[in-house]
């Protein structure tokens, strides 16, 4: 063999070998990018998955508080309503003069519980969602709480319906009514302040922000399952969920949802 066939046999062995070293190179490529598009697909069957289980959560939950709600109304209701008639019947009687300022005293407490009662089963029963705007569930919240007058809450909104399926509106509710209590029990605030507004940007922004100690967010642990419940339920209904705390600098929720009802 010559030296020409020598040299030609080199560089044609140097060329086969970087071709293989290329071929290796893009296999290698094609084979993280086939890796990284199926974890991606991994990824998102997961959340699907993750947001049809709690969406279904959701759902047997509230048909068992829609039956403890027919249950409370059509049979501890019912009952009630009887006793207030039986102790009615024996104020107007008057058979027993001296028992008579009780067994009144005992009728306006059947009956107060018996408004309680209709209350609650309304609220298990989600009547009270259904039949309502969010802006007046989340006002009715309001008004409980300022009744409480241990913190000063303040509610602002920029329309006054908007169309809502019945799952966002119970969501944002529930929601609502979790950082209230959290604001209430742990954030020892003076200050709560509501925001819910809707522009053509945005279809509802719900923002609320205390003035109490805050807490270092990072560092919630699994007592913080309330925190956590917002955010998947915020998850539910396609909403994007912000919470910033720090200490001493109070806390503030945001939610977005992008889009339609």
């Amino acid at each position: 063999m010559g030296k020409t066939e020598l040299l030609i046999t080199i560089i044609l062995f140097n060329l086969f070998f970087v071709l293989f070293i290329v071929a290796i190179m893009v296999y290698i490529k094609k084979y993280k990018e086939r890796k990284r598009e199926y974890l991606n697909e991994i990824k998102i069957t997961n959340e699907i998955h993750q947001k049809e289980l709690l969406t279904t959560q959701l759902e047997i939950q509230q048909a068992t508080m829609q039956q403890i709600g027919r249950e409370l109304h059509d049979n501890i209701g019912q009952k009630l309503t009887l006793v207030s008639l039986y102790t009615q019947q024996l104020v107007h009687e008057n058979k027993v003069p001296q028992a008579s300022n009780r067994i009144e005293q005992i009728y306006h407490i059947i009956n107060s519980s018996l408004q309680d009662l209709r209350s609650l089963s309304k609220n298990l029963t989600n009547d009270n969602i259904s039949e309502n705007e969010i802006v007046t569930l989340i006002q009715e919240e309001v008004n409980n709480l300022n009744a409480l007058k241990k913190c000063k809450v303040t509610f602002q909104y920029n329309f006054e319906s908007i169309d809502m399926e019945f799952v966002k509106k119970n969501v944002l509710l529930r929601i609502t009514q979790e950082f209230l209590q959290n604001s209430l029990k742990h954030a020892h605030c003076s200050n709560i302040r509501i925001q819910l507004n809707s522009s053509p940007e945005v279809f509802l922004a719900l923002k609320i922000q205390d003035d109490g100690v805050g807490f270092n967010y990072g560092k919630v642990t699994s007592d913080g399952i309330g925190l956590k419940n917002m955010k998947k339920r915020a998850e539910i209904i396609g909403g994007q969920f912000n919470l910033e705390s720090k200490p001493g600098l109070g806390t503030t929720l945001t939610i977005i949802l992008n889009g339609p009802a």
